[in-house]
């Protein structure tokens, strides 16, 4: 079972809808028992960081969280914000993000692109896989995914980047720490690219 976690924050419906659709048991989590009921979690997010860490902190969730995910290592994807507040801190705010990633988000400087741009970054790009990863088969290129932020997460240790994607400069779109998994794109937004890479997520 995926349980999609309900602290008020995301598109969750649609994941549960894909996977509906890709015949995986899934269902929305909004209280400890129905989290330990999974077997792996997704981590929706969207908005400011200090707004969805202050939201996840209040929802009674948090403990059991960091106890399944750090004590239990059961596999967890952080979506978009929630792949951010993975890291450590943010330039979005002062609150403490989960600290599973070693990291910090950062915003994307204007004075460091070359040509015409602008934020949010929105809309399809690219991303390279930086090595053979289970997360991304069947997607190591042409893959495209939606993007809608002006942040994004600069691990500590680049073993942690999973992938690339160019936006004014090269950022990590996908991070991982072991059990710990997260793209700063949408999959749930990304046609059959995101259905993949959701149904690799399932069997990782």
């Amino acid at each position: 079972m995926i349980g999609i976690v309900n602290y008020g924050l995301g598109n969750i419906q649609a994941f549960v809808n894909i996977y509906k659709k890709s015949n995986l048991a899934a269902q929305v989590v909004s209280t400890p028992q129905e989290m330990r009921e999974s077997e792996r979690l997704i981590l929706p997010g969207v908005g400011s960081f200090d707004w969805a860490m202050s939201r996840l902190n209040a929802s009674g969730l948090r403990e059991t969280l960091d106890e399944m995910v750090i004590q239990e290592r059961r596999p967890i994807l952080g979506i978009c914000v929630g792949m951010q507040m993975m890291a450590n801190s943010s330039d979005e705010g002062d609150v403490d993000g989960l600290g599973w990633i070693g990291g910090h988000v950062k915003k994307f400087d204007h004075e460091c692109f070359k040509q015409a741009t602008h934020l949010p970054h929105m809309g399809w790009n690219t991303t390279t896989p930086l090595a053979a990863e289970p997360l991304f088969a069947e997607l190591e290129s042409e893959a495209r995914f939606y993007f809608l932020h002006s942040y994004y997460f600069v691990p500590q240790s680049l073993d942690h980047s999973l992938s690339i994607t160019h936006y004014g400069g090269d950022f990590s779109s996908s991070v991982r720490n072991n059990n710990v998994y997260g793209v700063q794109f949408h999959p749930e937004k990304s046609h059959s690219w995101g259905i993949q890479l959701l149904q690799n997520f399932a069997r990782v």
